[in-house]
């Protein structure tokens, strides 16, 4: 999808915006960009006995740095792939995006006047090392410093995730995710990041979405660098994501000091059954093993499963000695980005029946996101039953829907409250159950960059217009504020 450039403002936000918060936690909400709708205040409310998380559950809220922070080219950043995409696909460009390059402070004020305890955010690998490998950046550095520091100082945990689809473009331009030499240049990479900031930083995150930048960006060419590649050459670039992740997990054992956490954040299909019954359930993981046994099975059994490769046939990837135990060491936890599911059930004959969804189904405000809360209780349990995975994070999940901004200025985002909403009484049912899940993060915190979608798609808790780059808490921005609270669903 193209979508026109967006045009943006640099004045200084208007006095009253958020931009004039400061981290005083005692300041009432109606700091925040207006008043706070009526009932949906910081105030305390009774402990709800229905949808109680455990006490040391970690609540956060997610970005990507590519899809925020802007400034593209300043501070002797380098040119990454999306950069390049967008101005050859004359689609929106990650310039300006939020300017949370510049503004970080601002949306450091946000979270914590939310009461948002844990951040995870990327780390832009082209504003680190410009060119991929070789020279380093200082001013890449101090920017995450900054941040760090000021999320720290505002009682914020900060969650960094090293890889989130923003390849420097000259490693591209020599061959990119194709080539073994990129995972090890990020391998230097990550070992140079995790030595900067392991000081003040114990939860590291690897890479996200490899079932997402792979396909679309070397497969179906919709996202960058919008290549169009073989089987065999799609194979061998999910090795060498799988090399990259192991090689990042490497680099938080020798270099994370104490108390360093390191996990994989993946998003898996999530096969639903339609009925809870054996021969549906069956189906499901029937289904889920299929599609994920060629990533899941290097990182959590050590190789690849007989059915991938003989399905893959001569397109079956390169392996090179050592490269498995690279890849299946052990890590603390997997991150889930769980955003929608498929209906699954089993036939007379034991095989799987996809269930197609009828044109009235609900979805959100975009082609692939429709509505199926249960898949993230699903994305957990077959994880755990099919591959032994004992910890999760879910690390995004969240809905795009276009805002309606009322007189008063409030954003009434009912279905994206509910569609919230409904995923937390899900994941509360797994970790009744007994899974260890041990955190949530909300996707997304800001209004942003929706990659190809450009700015059209808004994921956000919080409005950004994209003329002023004025922030505004939406009604779901007020109602997880009180999830966190009370550490319950409300």
């Amino acid at each position: 999808m193209q979508t026109q450039p967006v045009k943006h403002n640099h004045d200084r936000i208007p006095s009253g915006s958020v931009d004039d918060v400061s981290m005083d936690p005692t300041i009432a909400p109606s700091r925040l960009a207006g008043k706070a709708p009526r009932g949906l205040g910081r105030t305390r409310p009774r402990r709800s006995r229905s949808y109680s998380f455990p006490k040391t559950f970690a609540w956060g809220a997610a970005t990507a740095a590519a899809q925020i922070e802007g400034a593209a080219f300043e501070d002797g950043k380098g040119e990454s792939i999306w950069d390049r995409f967008a101005r050859v696909g004359k689609i929106d460009a990650p310039t300006i995006a939020c300017d949370h390059y510049h503004r970080y402070r601002e949306d450091v004020a946000l979270l914590r006047q939310l009461g948002v305890a844990n951040y995870r955010f990327s780390v832009a690998w082209p504003r680190i090392i410009p060119a991929g490998e070789g020279e380093t950046n200082p001013r890449g550095f101090d920017f995450y410093d900054r941040l760090i520091d000021a999320l720290l100082e505002a009682g914020i945990t900060p969650w960094v995730t090293l890889y989130h689809w923003d390849l420097p473009q000259t490693l591209e331009d020599r061959g990119g995710w194709r080539v073994r030499s990129t995972p090890q240049a990020f391998a230097k990479y990550a070992q140079l990041v995790v030595q900067r900031f392991s000081d003040r930083v114990k939860h590291w995150m690897t890479l996200n979405e490899i079932l997402r930048f792979v396909p679309c960006g070397y497969s179906y060419g919709c996202d960058a660098p919008g290549a169009r590649e073989s089987a065999a050459v799609i194979n061998q670039i999910y090795h060498h994501t799988l090399l990259a992740h192991g090689y990042a997990v490497e680099a938080v054992r020798e270099y994370g000091g104490k108390r360093a956490c390191v996990g994989l954040v993946h998003n898996p299909p999530a096969p639903v059954p339609v009925t809870e019954t054996p021969a549906d359930i069956a189906a499901a993981r029937l289904e889920y093993t299929r599609q994920t046994n060629q990533l899941m099975g290097p990182l959590f059994l050590g190789d690849y499963p007989a059915a991938f490769l003989e399905a893959a046939g001569v397109d079956a990837p390169q392996v090179a000695p050592g490269d498995l135990a690279v890849i299946s060491q052990k890590t603390d936890f997997l991150g889930l980005n769980v955003y929608y599911g498929d209906f699954v059930r089993g036939t007379a004959d034991g095989q799987v029946e996809r269930i197609a969804l009828p044109a009235q189904y609900p979805k959100a405000d975009i082609s692939w996101l429709t509505i199926t809360p249960q898949a993230i209780y699903w994305a957990i349990r077959h994880a755990r039953e099919v591959y032994g995975v004992s910890t999760f994070y879910i690390t995004e999940n969240g809905v795009p829907y276009p805002d309606q901004v009322q007189v008063n200025g409030e954003i009434h985002d009912l279905g994206r409250r509910e569609y919230l909403r409904n995923h937390l009484i899900s994941l509360h049912r797994a970790i009744q159950e007994g899974f260890d899940v041990r955190g949530y993060f909300l996707w997304s915190l800001l209004d942003n960059y929706e990659w190809a979608e450009g700015y059209a798609k808004r994921f956000g808790i919080v409005h950004v217009d994209y003329e002023t780059l004025r922030r505004t808490p939406k009604l779901s921005a007020y109602w997880y504020s009180r999830v966190i609270e009370s550490n319950a669903v409300v």
